[in-house]
């Protein structure tokens, strides 16, 4: 009987804390629900519609160092090995970026899949200025929507630098990503 009781807690726990993380997902707490999804990742990683859901999370609250593990278990579906190959691009695009922006590295050359996360779109735009100077900031132009302009830096500590991107809006700041 103990068994069956500590059996049903468990799996109604499980159903609670995925489906908290759905609903704070659909409301746009995707911090919130990374560090959900981070806290409790050992006990559901089997379940890739929660590492999918924690992935998701964590890309669109910038913590995109955190997608390695998701990466590497997503695998078993169809959908899981897609979600995987999104967000590899992703990953692959924010190391490469920071090896260019840091070590002057000519991403010109490349020829790799994209994605319509910002930091692609600003990895793309970026590429195409093939060798130049090396400048403060980099200003690029949305190629969908012409009012959407990104901004390209590096904000420096004693430390490690980090990829800075501001997104505008008619000259209006909308949003600050930050990656290390």
């Amino acid at each position: 009987m103990k068994i069956i009781i500590a059996l049903f807690l468990t799996i109604s726990l499980y159903a609670e804390i995925k489906q908290d993380m759905f609903n704070l997902y659909q409301n746009k707490k995707y911090e919130e629900v990374c560090s959900i999804g981070f806290d409790n990742f050992k006990r559901f990683k089997k379940d890739e519609e929660y590492v999918s859901l924690y992935a998701f999370a964590c890309l669109n609250s910038d913590y995109i160092d955190r997608l390695s593990i998701p990466i590497a278990i997503l695998k078993f579906s169809k959908e899981s090995r897609a979600n995987s190959a999104y967000l590899s691009v992703i990953l692959m695009q924010k190391k490469l970026l920071y090896h260019a922006l840091i070590d002057d590295y000519d991403l010109s050359s490349l020829n790799l899949p994209t994605t319509d996360y910002v930091l692609s779109k600003v990895f793309d735009l970026y590429s195409k200025l093939g060798a130049h100077e090396k400048r403060a900031f980099y200003l690029f132009d949305d190629e969908n929507d012409e009012k959407l302009t990104y901004k390209l830096y590096l904000a420096t500590d004693d430390k490690l630098s980090k990829i800075v991107i501001e997104e505008f809006y008619d000259t209006i700041a909308i949003k600050r990503h930050v990656y290390w």
